[in-house]
């Protein structure tokens, strides 16, 4: 399998953007490589990348989200793998509005699997397209920041780019 792979330089540290030519397949942060590396590894076994700049206008809408554009994430095609119980979960994150948070119960029982906050914890934790399917969004009962793959702190910077009083 031959991935397209973008980097660009953000405010919270370059940013991995990785496609099939046709979806995102994985957006991580650079500090973080080896976690995507070992997540596509479990899907595709063996891939390789090609060094592509803007590949299908992909970076463009990222870097757009940076700059404020509340909508430019919106309609991005992904191809997130996974099972049918975290793909339920990682379209529904796509359901939580800018500026807005839920609980890990909450968005369990958005998927109709009130008692499997837990699971949804985990399958949150997994999110493969960080940012366009916004697990940052999703926050502990009590309204604490918790597990973030990316970092607690990017999780706090994008609530605040977003307009959460964190």
């Amino acid at each position: 399998m031959e991935f397209l792979i973008d980097k660009i330089n953000s405010e919270i540290g370059t940013i991995l953007i990785v496609s099939d030519g046709k979806n995102l397949c994985a957006l991580d942060f650079a500090d973080y490589e080896q976690r995507m590396l070992k997540l596509l590894q479990r899907r595709y076994r063996s891939f390789h990348f090609q060094d592509t700049k803007n590949p299908q206008g992909l970076s463009s809408k990222i870097q757009a989200y940076l700059n404020g554009d509340r909508h430019s994430l919106d309609d991005m095609p992904v191809n997130t793998g996974g099972t049918i119980f975290q793909q339920q979960v990682w379209l529904a994150l796509r359901t939580i509005p800018w500026g807005k948070t839920i609980s890990y119960a909450q968005l369990a029982a958005k998927i109709a699997k009130p008692t499997a906050y837990r699971a949804v914890g985990f399958a949150n934790s997994l999110n493969p397209v960080a940012i366009v399917l916004p697990c940052h969004r999703v926050i502990s009962a009590s309204a604490a920041l918790t597990g973030y793959a990316g970092g607690l702190e990017r999780k706090r910077w994008l609530l605040k780019h977003e307009g959460l009083a964190i």
